[in-house]
């Protein structure tokens, strides 16, 4: 290490040069970066959603209808010229009226008005359409135009183009408030006014870095876009504090700069790599996901630690010895109180703490077992123009969601009996299929291609399902499996379905599976770190279960205010938060370790308590306040949901670390003991 020191300090000049260089072309590259908002794209490809998709985007030329346009206060006449102009937008096709499914020559009284009232209620007309992936917001601006301000649009795209639209304004504004926070915080811990600004220069070129670098990937989710970079940061600042605050001491003891980083380089680099280790095989675990929105993250996450890694270790000692005089001249007094004191308050509560994790520890595992999950976005907030929109649209119509079905194509009389079991489900409002609407008894070959192309393809027949429930729930996943188990008994596995409820239902089952496998890869791999670590069976024991604890607590919560949770924010953050804050716990078990050696195990936990709360706190205050910025900056219920549980879970990690850690470990302090490899404690004579 102190050869390695050495060359990059005599090289420090070069260094930033180099570093400076490789940021700059990163910003610029990561502009290219494009941004995937279809969670569609994400499933595996043998799911039975995904095949459906590639099948008609092959044989159809029309896509699912996703989204519901509502323009209010017209007649008949009036609205049938909202839909002329609707099929003119470039991106729109498919547009679905009342005058698909009834012939409005004859009166509408005499119609089924139950049908009528699907599509023109009160005055207010509901047209479903197909919008174009990939240009939402321009067709939804476009819509907005045509509809003005009284009409509404709900649906896919709608939500699409307001994710697009929000994610860059969000992203900064949540830079504007995460910044001064972290640097207030920072500065409080330290002694310098400028010292904070090195920590976040050397994270902030590494998380430009791995933004750049995502243009080899050629695009990433709007989760990675949105989460990666504030998590990046928030998890590897304390590398950049080990480094410095290590650096400050040595300064003390040596007049040499250089020799005073190099013996920091030194003695941070094991606390560095430790800590950078378990959160690194934490995110690998991410990336064994099937939903890929779970990998996609993961690889950025990896990435992004392993960049940070190195420019902790490279581009800062560099960065410092060029600038350190600044550090110098804008020293000030420490902020921080004395925490003498802490160790034996908390150490009064040991007994109490531990009887209280033990009573709550189950509650909350089975608690977090069994919440109950959204696995698409959720609901928009009503505050913004797509969440104000859905509520009008659903306040007058009610809920809609379309199902496609793909049938091999030549047996008539087949899916005249499907459509006929399909239309006497229950909460299925209408079928769109050409034996229904053109008539079974009227042969394809005889129409106009523009007609039977709506119905046909080359070897697939195609049915729309009108259902009046949502898009996911114990409801809507009920009638994709009873619409699918009706296929399936006509043309079996050759009955493919498509939609966003069946969508929602194939990325539960995936996510349900990728759950159990990834928990189990995170715990595994941490613990192996762990091990090798502190060379010790039980120390690594103690702080899953320290850590795991928080994690439950944390997840639990929800099952118990009854409030349903994104699944893939829950899926995040049981690795992530377990990946991050076992840092706190490695920090504190490291200095307890190393007093246990000298002095008694309570004399040894007082004087870690006494010592290492600020430094923890630090670190969580961080984590915390990014995770809660997050929440609160964000209209993506997606990412909201990940900054709550990420803020949340910070805050219980340290009061675990600070409360229950201490009292396992003085609990089990000779089982420690035995079950360490060259323990060399202390022992009272």
């Amino acid at each position: 290490m102190i050869k390695s020191a050495s060359w990059i300090l005599k090289h420090k000049k070069s260094v930033l040069a180099v570093f400076t260089l490789v940021t700059i072309l990163s910003a610029v590259a990561q502009l290219f970066v494009k941004v995937n908002y279809n969670m569609v794209d994400y499933l595996p490809d043998d799911a039975q959603s995904t095949q459906a998709v590639d099948i008609m985007e092959k044989e159809f030329t029309g896509a699912v209808p996703d989204t519901r346009v509502m323009v209010t206060d017209v007649s008949i006449q009036e609205a049938l010229a909202y839909k002329e102009k609707l099929e003119v937008i470039d991106g729109i096709s498919d547009v679905f009226w009342l005058d698909d499914m009834v012939d409005l020559k004859t009166p509408l009284e005499v119609a089924d008005q139950e049908t009528v009232e699907n599509y023109y209620k009160d005055r207010h007309a509901l047209f479903s359409i197909s919008v174009r992936t990939g240009d939402e917001v321009r067709i939804t601006d476009e819509i907005y135009e045509l509809i003005g301000e009284d009409g509404a649009i709900a649906g896919e795209a709608a939500n699409t183009a307001s994710s697009q639209k929000m994610a860059g304004s969000e992203s900064m504004y949540a830079g504007m408030l995460l910044v001064p926070l972290i640097i207030v915080i920072l500065v409080i811990s330290t002694t310098s006014w400028v010292e904070p600004l090195f920590f976040l220069t050397a994270i902030g070129v590494s998380v430009l870095i791995n933004l750049g670098t995502n243009i080899f990937l050629g695009e990433v989710s709007f989760v990675t876009q949105s989460v990666a970079p504030i998590l990046q940061l928030a998890v590897s600042l304390d590398y950049a504090v080990f480094l410095l605050h290590s650096f400050s001491d040595y300064r003390k003891e040596t007049e040499d700069p250089e020799e005073a980083m190099k013996l920091a380089m030194k003695k941070s680099f094991p606390a560095i790599t430790a800590s950078a280790a378990t959160t690194f095989f934490g995110f690998i675990a991410l990336t064994f996901m099937e939903f890929q929105i779970g990998s996609d993250l993961g690889v950025n996450l990896v990435k992004g630690i392993v960049l940070s890694f190195i420019s902790v270790m490279v581009f800062l000692p560099a960065l410092t010895l060029v600038f350190y005089k600044w550090m110098d001249k804008t020293k000030h007094k420490s902020f921080v109180p004395s925490f003498k004191g802490t160790g034996e308050k908390v150490l009064k509560l040991k007994v109490p703490s531990l009887i209280f994790v033990l009573a709550i520890l189950v509650p909350a595992f089975l608690g977090q077992s069994n919440t109950s999950f959204i696995y698409g976005t959720g609901e928009q907030p009503e505050n913004t123009r797509v969440g104000s929109d859905f509520k009008k649209v659903e306040q007058e119509f009610g809920e809609t969601t379309p199902i496609v079905l793909l049938v091999p194509k030549g047996d008539v009389v087949k899916e005249a009996g499907l459509v006929e079991e399909i239309e006497r489900l229950d909460y299925v409002t209408g079928v769109i299929a050409y034996v229904n609407q053109v008539g079974a008894e009227i042969p394809p070959d005889y129409l106009d291609p523009s007609i039977t192309g709506e119905f046909y393809s080359d070897n697939y027949s195609r049915m729309v399902i009108n259902t009046n429930q949502g898009t996911e729930g114990k409801i809507p996943f009920s009638i994709v499996e009873k619409v699918e188990t009706a296929a399936q008994g006509y043309y079996g596995d050759d009955a493919l379905a498509l939609g966003e409820s069946v969508t929602l239902y194939d990325i539960k089952n995936t996510v349900n599976q990728d759950n159990k496998v990834v928990n189990i890869l995170t715990v595994v791999t941490i613990a192996l770190v762990l091990l090798f670590s502190f060379r010790s069976i039980s120390i690594p024991v103690v702080l899953l279960i320290t850590i795991e604890a928080a994690v439950w607590i944390n997840l639990s919560i929800p099952y118990f205010t009854n409030t349903p949770l994104v699944f893939v924010g829950y899926l995040i953050v049981s690795t992530v938060q377990l990946a991050a804050t076992v840092d706190y716990g490695i920090l504190f078990t490291e200095a307890y370790t190393h007093y246990r050696k000298e002095m008694p195990a309570r004399e040894a936990m007082v004087r870690t308590l006494d010592e290492k709360t600020f430094s923890i706190s630090i670190s969580a205050a961080i984590l915390s306040s990014v995770g809660f910025i997050l929440w609160i900056t964000s209209s993506n219920p997606i990412v909201g949901s990940i900054g709550l549980l990420m803020g949340r879970g910070a805050l219980l990690a340290f009061i675990m670390v600070l409360f229950v850690l201490p009292a396992m470990l003085l609990v089990l302090d000779k089982v420690i003991k035995k079950t360490t490899y060259k323990a060399n404690v202390y022992e009272e004579k």
